[in-house]
């Protein structure tokens, strides 16, 4: 048996999210059908990150475990073949099961740190380009406050402010290791990293730095939410629209072919 993992780049439009369900209409459920469609076996592949319906994969990564010898270019040509045209394998990497010095990859448990872009449009009248693309708030924004707010954030915190009801982490405590906030004329892209995130955890620290944004709250106002641990206290949870799974990163010593440009701050693929 040999671990194939994959780089896995989607739209999210149109999709119910990641995660396979019974409609069948997910990027898993997409990506498993080809994959059976190209090895004539039932494949079940593991993500790095599930992302909800809208939500866009810049860099997803997945394995699977399988008898199969194909070389890596079979393994990105093969079975992008069989996906539609909103979803595509962008590199293949082949490993043993286990690892000479006995470790084992794994997409999830493997990681160390995950990136994400939310993309903004930040002007009066909406874009029908940019519809499903990035998240849209027609008030003027100060981009000095939101990054006055987003450094309280900075470290490891309980982001129980930021997590979504039915977040299943067992553990609410992660540690952000960066925040940068850059705008180019009306687009903002704000880049996350850190070291795991909570249910909808972006897309309510988007949300609440839009409240500082506009002069809603202060600065100071992100360093309560996360003391006060309320989510009931934050901003509503913000559109899918604008959010990219970036980047995952794991030891060098798997040696994955991935994008060198996919996490850079404030990297977005249509500008």
């Amino acid at each position: 048996m040999k671990r194939i993992v994959l780089g896995v780049q989607y739209d999210g439009n149109g999709w119910h999210g990641w995660q396979k369900q019974p409609s069948g209409n997910t990027v898993q459920d997409a990506l498993e059908k080809a994959l059976r469609q190209f090895c004539n076996i039932e494949v079940s592949t593991v993500c790095a990150g599930r992302t909800d319906a809208g939500v866009h994969g810049i860099e997803q990564v997945v394995h699977f475990d399988t008898p199969l010898i194909r070389t890596p270019y079979s393994w990105v040509n093969g079975v992008n073949a069989f996906l539609p045209d909103t979803v595509a394998v962008r590199w293949a990497r082949e490993l043993e099961l286990v690892a000479p010095d006995g470790d084992q990859f794994h997409a999830r448990f493997g990681a160390r740190a995950r990136t994400y872009h939310y993309v903004l449009l930040n002007d009066k009248i909406r874009s029908p380009l940019l519809i499903g693309r990035a998240g849209w708030v027609f008030r003027p924004l100060d981009v000095e406050k939101m990054r006055a707010g987003a450094d309280y954030l900075l470290g490891e915190h309980d982001f129980s402010a930021f997590r979504a009801a039915e977040c299943q982490a067992k553990n609410p405590v992660k540690h952000m290791y960066s925040i940068q906030i850059r705008q180019q004329a009306e687009i903002i892209v704000i880049t996350l990293r850190a070291s795991a995130f909570l249910h909808h955890m972006v897309r309510n620290i988007v949300g609440s730095l839009i409240f500082v944004g506009t002069g809603k709250r202060p600065p100071e106002w992100m360093a309560e939410l996360l003391a006060g641990r309320d989510r009931s206290v934050a901003a509503p949870t913000f559109m899918p629209d604008g959010l990219y799974l970036a980047k995952i990163e794991y030891d060098e010593k798997w040696a994955l072919p991935q994008s060198p440009s996919a996490g850079i701050p404030g990297f977005f693929p249509l500008l």
